[in-house]
């Protein structure tokens, strides 16, 4: 999938958008991303839709 850099605010949607910081942390918790540095992480494949959208819950 590639870098994704996250947003530097989160706008406070329901759900979350898919390029906030905490749902791109969420990910990476959970091992689908790598953290490069405070902003940009790193997907090696798409991670399942299960998962984007539990990360990106209330």
């Amino acid at each position: 999938m590639g870098v994704k850099k996250a947003k530097k605010k989160c706008c406070k949607d329901k759900p979350r958008c898919k390029t906030c910081p905490v749902v791109l942390k969420r990910l990476s918790d959970a091992g689908f991303a790598t953290r490069l540095d405070l902003t940009t992480y790193d997907f090696s494949a798409k991670p399942p839709k299960k998962a984007v959208s539990e990360a990106r819950a209330r």
